[in-house]
């Protein structure tokens, strides 16, 4: 703790407190003792200290008793030699000053009872602009709010800005998170109040603008009207100080913006609201107290600029924001989910193996980025002609002092079911296979590409808000800039997946569900376990053990494996016991470890598709980007259509391209070394992979054994391939059981 900040808090508590009792004895001298000391029209006495202490300020005398208790809350003064740097001198020294405060408003009240004009809105014709300490009525009115949430808190504004101009930026900003503005205390001459009725700003309760007065003694109306809140709808009684600041602390997020030069009277009006857990900002040079104590992050921040106060002092609170409105044309919400464009609604597409479309979700510094920011660079929905189709890279950045880098997976599968919820517009698929169909209808409407951006910065509040303060949004639609998204995309792809690589699925009693894609497959249970990762690929064991810490009920849901029922095909009880019933019992059983007997079901966002080729004795698989003829006779986009719609097809099984390299792939059939063919650019991209799984399965020349496209594209074309290589599976027990 600074020398400098202990000594400012300090002495300005002892100035407070001074000036208090002086002006008390000077009212004691003017006025009988008897004297009526109220903040008109409330039951509520001089609420801060009532609230605090039981005591009640009914008369003048009586407010010998809480100076009393001020002063005694007076820590020693600082020491110039073996300072110690304790943050609880500053909190006794700002109560003292909080109390003090309190105290000359009511004296202010005695002297001049007119001095504020009582009601809701301030008379400007008349000269009235300070409204002071809220009566009773406007606490009914306005107080709840606090409690149910549709006004998570305050700012308190105190000084003035340097221009109009930018008081009404920075108000408007924090009207727009429904926040209350509270103001205080002037600056050179002029207040932020002053200055927003200058830039023509309607100010009052009404507006959520309380001018409450014209002193920093004023401020302490806010903390008033916070701890008679906490008495009034939270159950909270008088006396109870620790229940009433802890109230405040947890429930009513609030912090101060200092504007101005700040003496040593504002220093202690600081360290008192830290007290409640509400922080100060200022935008000036002053000592900072950064360590988390009282307050839920930092204490006191300097040098804060006006274009950053807004969405560094919500990040300071720890205050969530929350999107109540998503801003799109077309409707929006889970009932749309399931809703599929077919070839004669469909207006454009992005993805899909017509383009190329990739997801990417990235951890970002707070500084680095906007929240809110939407941003398409390239064209939109609005330059295509119907029929046409473009390519699409969507990257999100997002921050939050609680976001962590293996968090980002979780979110990026979000992004699946959250375009589906937009009507007319439907997404499969997911990281750099993804694919977008947006109908006519949806077109007619008027969506754009941007929309997609600012659902995913809407939903990502409301879904993520405890790990997440900002959401960042870029859509690339020009080749160039999704290909090089792309390249960077499969990198952290490729980092991810690697996470898993050396645990298995006997290392671990849970696995994971995914039940994602119920929508476009409803009976279809994803099981995810260390050695089998997602039909998706966008989630390994980890991912869905993260996404559960993050959402307890969502999709990702732990399953106790239980009672080992065939250990080489990969069936446990406690999986069966789970899949039947998240499939409503349209599923009883499946097999991790087998395509051909039982296999686990498949949904349409599969990354691949395996299927089995019985003259060659093998399998082959297919990935959702090659598009042409395949050795089973179909194309991957039939091989899903006829068993993607979540059954257990034997014969076929859908799996992540990872996954094939994985040790436990189809083990129950033979692993690997049945694999006898798969598209050029899928052998291509797994090859370091392929060969170093080879060897250890001690085949080292297995990739080169693998058939494609180029030798073939049926069960005689690649049969003498096969044998001229020596391919393993041909000498392998018959595949078919």
């Amino acid at each position: 703790m600074s020398k400098l900040v202990a000594f400012a808090a300090i002495q300005g508590g002892y100035k407070v407190v001074s000036t208090a009792e002086g002006q008390f004895r000077n009212a004691m001298e003017s006025f009988n003792a008897d004297s009526k000391i109220e903040f008109p029209n409330t039951g509520y006495y001089l609420p801060v200290i009532y609230s605090l202490t039981g005591m009640k300020v009914e008369k003048l005398e009586d407010l010998a008793k809480p100076l009393a208790f001020a002063r005694g809350l007076l820590p020693p003064h600082v020491k110039g030699k073996n300072h110690l740097p304790y943050l609880g001198p500053l909190l006794d020294a700002g109560m003292a000053a909080i109390f003090g405060y309190e105290i000359l408003e009511a004296l202010r009240i005695l002297r001049q009872p007119d001095f504020y004009m009582p009601g809701e809105e301030p008379d400007l014709e008349n000269g009235k602009l300070w409204l002071g300490p809220a009566d009773d009525v406007i606490l009914r009115k306005r107080g709840v709010e606090f409690v149910d949430g549709s006004a998570p808190g305050f700012a308190a504004i105190v000084g003035a800005c340097p221009d109009p101009e930018t008081a009404k930026m920075i108000v408007e900003d924090y009207q727009k998170k429904n926040l209350y503005i509270f103001c205080a205390a002037n600056h050179n001459g002029t207040s932020v109040v002053e200055q927003l009725v200058e830039a023509g700003v309607q100010v009052g309760w009404n507006t959520r603008i309380v001018p409450f007065g014209p002193d920093i003694s004023s401020a302490v109306f806010a903390l008033g009207f916070a701890n008679r809140a906490a008495m009034a709808f939270g159950g909270v009684q008088p006396g109870d100080y620790k229940k009433i600041l802890h109230y405040n602390k947890d429930r009513v997020f609030a912090f101060v913006n200092a504007f101005g030069d700040i003496g040593t009277e504002w220093g202690t009006a600081a360290a008192g609201c830290v007290n409640w857990g509400f922080p100060t900002l200022a935008d000036t040079d002053i000592p900072e107290i950064l360590p988390t104590g009282i307050c839920t992050y930092e204490h006191v921040v300097a040098n804060v600029s006006h274009e950053e106060i807004c969405q560094r002092s919500v990040e300071v609170r720890g205050l969530k924001v929350q999107v109540t409105e998503i801003d799109i044309p077309c409707s929006f919400g889970p009932a749309f989910e399931g809703e599929r464009v077919r070839g004669a609604d469909l207006y454009c597409q992005m993805g899909g193996g017509k383009t190329q479309a990739v997801e990417l979700v990235k951890k970002a510094e707070m500084s680095e980025i906007e929240d809110g920011k939407v941003t398409v660079v390239g064209k939109d929905v609005g330059d295509l002609k119907e029929g046409e189709t473009l390519p699409l890279g969507i990257y999100v950045q997002v921050a939050g002092r609680e976001m962590q880098t293996d968090f980002e997976p979780i979110l990026e599968r979000q992004i699946h079911h959250l375009i589906n919820y937009i009507q007319g517009v439907m997404h499969i698929g997911q990281r750099d296979i993804a694919w977008i169909r947006v109908g006519k209808a949806g077109v007619e409407k008027g969506f754009t590409i941007k929309d997609i951006g600012v659902v995913l910065h809407a939903k990502f509040h409301q879904d993520f808000g405890k790990i997440l303060d900002k959401v960042q949004v870029t859509l690339y639609t020009d080749k160039k800039d999704v290909d090089e998204l792309t390249a960077r995309a499969r990198g952290e792809y490729k980092t991810r997946d690697e996470r898993v690589e050396n645990m298995t699925d006997e290392d671990v009693e849970i696995y994971y569900s995914c039940t994602l894609c119920q929508s476009f497959a409803p009976n279809h249970v994803c099981s995810v376990s260390p050695e089998r990762t997602g039909l998706c690929g966008a989630y390994n064991w980890m991912d869905c053990k993260a996404s559960f810490e993050i959402n307890p009920t969502g999709p990702n849901q732990p399953i106790e494996k239980g009672e080992c029922i065939d250990p080489v095909m990969g069936q446990w009880k406690g999986v069966n016991d789970f899949v039947f019933k998240a499939s409503r019992g349209a599923v009883t059983h499946y097999n991790f470890y087998s395509m051909v007997v039982d296999p686990m079901t498949t949904c349409g966002c599969c990354e691949a598709i395996a299927a089995m080729l019985p003259s060659c004795n093998g399998v082959m698989t297919v990935n959702r980007d090659y598009t042409g003829e395949t050795p089973c006779g179909m194309k991957f986009t039939t091989l899903a259509g006829v068993m993607g719609g979540g059954a257990s097809s034997p014969g076929f099984v859908g799996h992540s391209k990872f996954n094939v390299t994985q040790k436990k792939f189809i083990t129950g059939d033979g692993g690997l070394l049945r694999m006898v063919w798969m598209p050029k650019s899928l052998k291509e991209e797994l090859k370091d992979r392929l060969i170093k799984r080879g060897e250890e399965l001690g085949v080292p020349g297995l990739y080169d054994m693998i058939a494609d496209e180029t030798v073939g594209i049926t069960e005689e074309e690649i049969l003498p391939f096969l044998q001229e290589k020596g391919h393993p599976a041909l000498t392998m027990d018959s595949i078919i059981k």
